[in-house]
């Protein structure tokens, strides 16, 4: 293998699938794909809160903060009951603007 080849999926990163991440299961990929998300990196390239924010507003019953600390999550191979302290408080806050926009743009609606 060479040394541009993830060493446990033996994949190159780029290439890596999304539920190659750790917590990302089938329907989380479903979600993420149906935003447009379709390879590892591609939520790397946005990062979690972009993320989340397109799921929010495309499913906003269903996601929710914990949605957006299992991105954060994956991105850093760990759980998300792992992240740090700061980095929870900084999610929240991200998390609140993004709800404040989607009830923005429902009371806007016709």
């Amino acid at each position: 293998m060479g040394d541009d080849l993830d060493p446990i999926t033996a994949q190159k990163p780029e290439e890596m699938p999304l539920d190659a991440l750790p917590g990302i299961g089938p329907a989380t990929r479903n979600w993420l794909e149906a935003a447009g998300l379709s390879r590892a990196q591609d939520l790397r390239d946005i990062g979690a809160v972009e993320a989340y924010r397109r799921l929010k507003f495309m499913r906003p019953r269903e996601v929710n903060l914990n949605a957006l600390y299992a991105l954060e999550a994956a991105l850093r191979g760990c759980h998300w009951l792992d992240l740090p302290p700061d980095v929870k408080a900084a999610l929240q806050r991200e998390a609140k603007a993004i709800d404040i926009a989607l009830r923005k743009s429902v009371a806007c609606r016709c």
